[in-house]
C-alpha cells in the first residue's frame, strides 16, 4: 500500500446491520500486504480468533496463517465473509475451521473451545476480537437493551472465552484482547462501546496478574481508526467518508497495519511482555 493510496478518502456508504459485511465495503479493507513474508513465528500453533470473518479479525487470522499457525475463526451469521476467509487460510497452507454462534452465549463459547480441541487437539492462542457498536446523539438515546447487547458481545463474551479456553492453555500459551483507544479516551457517540474498551484494558491487566504463574500471558491491542465492516454499519454514509481524517496521520487505518501487532504478542519475541496494551492509532483521534 502506498502512502498516496492510503490517503484517498472512502466513498459514502452505509450498512444496515451489526456487525457488517467486508464483502460489500469499497473499497475493500486490505487484510494482508501481498509483501508481508512469514517467517515461521507460530509454526504449529493453533489459534482461535473471534469476528475471523472480516475486518481485524481476518486479518489477524491471516497473518497467523502465514506465520505458520492453524486457525479457527468464529463468527456470527455471515457466512460469505467466513467462506472467504477461510478460502484465504487454506491457500495460506493451513487448516481452518469456522465456527458460526453468538459469542454472548456462553454456552456457544465452551462448544467454540470444544470444538478447536476437537479438530486441532489443542489451543495455544486466544483472540478475543468480536464486536458490536451503536452510535447515539445523546446519552439519554442509550436504550437497557443495547447497553446489556453491547456489553454482552463486547465484554462478557471475553470472560466466556477465556474461561473457557483457560483450562486448555498450555506454558507459553496467550492471551489477545482487542481494545480500542476510545477505551482509553472515551467517544461521544459510541458511550457504551467505548465503556466496554475500558473494561476489556481491565481484564485484560487483572488476567494478566492471575495468569503469570502459570506461564500465561495476557495483552491486548487498542486500535484507532481502521477500515473494517463495523464502520459503514454503524456511521452514516457522511461520517464514513471523513472517517479517519483525524488522525496524525490524516487517515484510518488498515487491517493489514494492526494485525502484526497480534503477530508479535502470539511469539516468542513478546515473551517477556504481558498485562499491556498496544495503541496502533495512527497517533491518536479525537471521534470517528
Amino acid at each position: 500500500m502506498t502512502d498516496d493510496k492510503s490517503r484517498q478518502p472512502q466513498p459514502p456508504q452505509e450498512q444496515d446491520r451489526q456487525p457488517g459485511l467486508q464483502s460489500e465495503m469499497r473499497p475493500a479493507p486490505e487484510c494482508i500486504r501481498d509483501g508481508y513474508r512469514g517467517s515461521g513465528k507460530l509454526d504449529g500453533k493453533v489459534a482461535l480468533v473471534t469476528g475471523g470473518d472480516s475486518g481485524i479479525g481476518r486479518a489477524v487470522a491471516l497473518h497467523f496463517a502465514r506465520e505458520g499457525a492453524s486457525v479457527a475463526i468464529g463468527y456470527l451469521d455471515e457466512e460469505m465473509d467466513a467462506r472467504e476467509t477461510c478460502r484465504l487460510l487454506r491457500e495460506e497452507g493451513v487448516k481452518c475451521v469456522a465456527i458460526a454462534g453468538d459469542v454472548g452465549d456462553p454456552a456457544f463459547c465452551e462448544r467454540m473451545v470444544a470444538q478447536v480441541l476437537d479438530t486441532f487437539g489443542r489451543l495455544d492462542i486466544l483472540v478475543n476480537n468480536a464486536a458490536e457498536q451503536h452510535t447515539v446523539d445523546a446519552p439519554e438515546e442509550l436504550s437497557p437493551e443495547q447497553i446489556e447487547r453491547t456489553f454482552r458481545t463486547n465484554v462478557f463474551a471475553y470472560f466466556y472465552l477465556a474461561t473457557a479456553a483457560i483450562p486448555h492453555l498450555r506454558e507459553g500459551g496467550c492471551i489477545i484482547n482487542t481494545g480500542s483507544v476510545t477505551g482509553v479516551r472515551g467517544h461521544e457517540k459510541l458511550i457504551d462501546y467505548a465503556s466496554t474498551k475500558g473494561a476489556i484494558h481491565a481484564l485484560t491487566f487483572s488476567l494478566a496478574q492471575s495468569l503469570a504463574e502459570r506461564g500465561i500471558r495476557v495483552n491486548a491491542v487498542a486500535p484507532g481508526p481502521v477500515w473494517t465492516p463495523l464502520i459503514p454499519a454503524s456511521f452514516d454514509a457522511k461520517e464514513v467518508a471523513g472517517f479517519g481524517a483525524n488522525t496524525l496521520l490524516k487517515r484510518p487505518g488498515q487491517p493489514s497495519e494492526v494485525a502484526p501487532a497480534y503477530v508479535f504478542l502470539a511469539s516468542e519475541d513478546a515473551s517477556f511482555i504481558t498485562g499491556q496494551t498496544i495503541h496502533v492509532n495512527g497517533g491518536g483521534h479525537i471521534s470517528a
